[in-house]
């Protein structure tokens, strides 16, 4: 199911060095949960038919100067309304000084008002990229995510299949891990999907009949690595017999994650099958087809050749 992700804005004001103007409650209580960012250049100008206060509203240059240049009273009625939509945050760019009456209102309407130097463009774009990534749609998946050559590997498959188990054979080929047993995963655009570990499981794997070992500590720092991108699924699934397995790799399978196809292979589980090395030619095959060549489809075109057959 999809999770609803949201940030405190005490993580905003760490990450970006806000300076606090005024705070309703502590910023450990106020969470921010859309991941746009609005200039309310309308707003203040009077047009509030349309208006999200669920985003941070940044407070320019030109926000700033427009403003100043109100008489008294017309200054007064604009913030007065624009800050009784109760926006989830109001912050001051470019070090521009709040104008009175908005910290008046700002208190008088509960509204967090923050202030930092940096201007508002840059502002603006770090704040829509670390909101993008924090407020991502999110699902937790049963699985383990490696890095193997570059390639994110979703490994997914009923318990006991041999997942964690492989990747410690993996990790020990010197690829690295990325989470075992729960993965978070987030669209952080239309066509990527990041995984992570939750943090209480973050570099462990549980290992049947061992119980949890600390990669980190056993493999050293270069055999871990806290997020990345998802390239490629593999479920593995014990092997049936009379069961048809794709031998030649010409049917193109995905898997949706979240609105995204993903490539998804299934690797057949069996004594004897040493799966770490099916898992790197698998990596190393989808890196090839992402360059532009085709193992299965130039060998069947040779085959179709030798038989005199066109295409």
């Amino acid at each position: 199911m999809e999770e609803k992700n949201r940030i405190p804005l005490s993580s905003l004001i760490k990450e970006f060095k806000l300076e606090t103007i005024y705070l309703p409650r502590e910023p450990e209580e106020i969470f921010v949960t859309a991941p746009e960012v609005d200039r309310p250049g309308l707003a203040l100008s009077g047009f509030l038919d349309i208006f999200e206060e669920s985003r941070i509203q940044l407070i320019g240059i030109a926000e700033y100067n427009y403003l100043s240049n109100m008489n008294a009273e017309e200054r007064d009625e604009r913030i007065r309304a624009f800050v009784a939509k109760k926006p989830v945050v109001i912050m001051m760019t470019s070090g521009n000084p709040a104008p009175e009456e908005l910290i008046k209102y700002c208190k008088e309407y509960g509204v967090p008002l923050l202030s930092t130097e940096e201007l508002t463009s840059a502002t603006m774009a770090a704040l829509f990229a670390s909101l993008n990534v924090h407020l991502a749609p999110c699902i937790t998946r049963h699985g383990v995510l490696v890095e193997v050559y570059g390639e994110g590997i979703l490994i997914l498959g009923d318990s006991g299949v041999g997942k964690s188990e492989t990747a410690i054979e993996l990790v020990k080929r010197g690829h690295r891990l990325i989470a075992d047993d729960a993965v978070e995963i987030k669209r952080v655009s239309k066509k990527a999907l990041v995984g992570q570990a939750p943090e209480i499981l973050r570099h462990y794997v549980e290992l049947r009949g061992i119980g949890i070992i600390d990669v980190k500590r056993l493999y050293g720092i270069s055999a871990v690595k806290d997020t990345e991108k998802i390239d490629l699924v593999i479920n593995l699934e014990s092997w049936v017999q009379g069961k048809m397995y794709d031998r030649l790799g010409l049917d193109e399978q995905t898997i949706n994650i979240l609105g995204i196809d993903l490539p998804s292979l299934t690797i057949p589980v069996r004594p004897g099958r040493n799966l770490a090395i099916i898992l790197e030619i698998a990596a190393m095959n989808n890196r090839q087809k992402k360059m532009g060549y085709n193992t299965a489809e130039e060998f069947n075109k040779r085959l179709m050749a030798m038989m005199g057959i066109e295409e």
